[in-house]
């Protein structure tokens, strides 16, 4: 039976890249996502085309009220979950001065970034506990992000999300151990997407400037690769750990 795979935001940008390359890996996927669209069907058929089952659950992971309809369609298909890839999150409306963030801004931010990524994982991780172990390796995967780290003041609640879910995959690593599900998190640098294209220009110019080692845009299918080698258990003495997939933006020098 092919393992089972539950990817948070998976219409489009990373999330897909995630859901095709574990596709390609020989997962099943459900996507959970605020709707079905035109980039669903695009992921879905991608996906597909390498021999996966995808389902589609319309949800939005804030509201804690439909956890339960998420985790639900995640087991429907095969009764069990290998992976959960908490992708899902949302950027600032608009960059500006720490002084002026407001309530509702760090609210939306947090309110997906971190509070609606905790529960929805605290959720699937009490029902992997429940069922009995297979033989596919299980994991949760959190992304955050180089903010987790690195201090963007121009977007302030993002970077206080992001820093939390390092913490949070810490935490579920040395609470899922005993139980053999290992927590990672994946922290991607400057990736092309629509979240990025905003400031576009900006990285330009500073990844022209020297920015990371790696000379170039990060592209999805990096972060895609790194998910689905984490969820087929390649690194099987390692959990809690950050793994940077950032071209060497994190490394520091004089």
């Amino acid at each position: 039976m092919r393992p089972q795979a539950l990817v948070t935001g998976g219409n489009r940008g990373i999330g897909a890249a995630i859901a095709i390359a574990l596709a390609g890996r020989g997962f099943d996927i459900v996507i959970a996502d605020l709707a079905h669209t035109e980039d669903t069907v695009r992921t879905t058929r991608a996906a597909a085309a390498l021999g996966a089952h995808v389902a589609f659950v319309a949800a939005d992971i804030a509201d804690l009220a439909q956890h339960a309809r998420i985790v639900d369609a995640a087991w429907a298909p095969a009764g069990r979950l290998d992976t959960l890839v908490g992708n899902a999150g949302v950027s600032v409306a608009r960059r500006g001065d720490v002084l002026d963030v407001t309530p509702e801004s760090f609210d939306r931010v947090l309110g997906v970034n971190l509070r609606g990524t905790f529960f929805l994982a605290q959720a699937v991780a009490r029902r992997m506990l429940a069922d009995p172990p297979g033989a596919a390796h299980r994991s949760i995967v959190t992304i955050s992000s180089a903010n987790a780290e690195i201090v963007s003041p121009d977007r302030a609640e993002y970077c206080f999300a992001k820093s939390a879910l390092s913490m949070m995959a810490k935490v579920f690593a040395l609470r899922l151990a005993p139980a053999g599900i290992a927590s990672y998190e994946v922290r991607p640098g400057v990736i092309r997407t629509d979240m990025t294209r905003v400031a576009a220009p900006k990285y330009d110019r500073l990844i022209a400037e020297g920015l990371t080692p790696i000379a170039r845009w990060g592209e999805p299918d990096d972060v895609g690769r790194t998910v689905a080698a984490l969820a087929c258990g390649e690194l099987p003495f390692v959990t809690g750990e950050a793994v940077h997939v950032d071209g060497g933006l994190h490394i520091r020098r004089l």
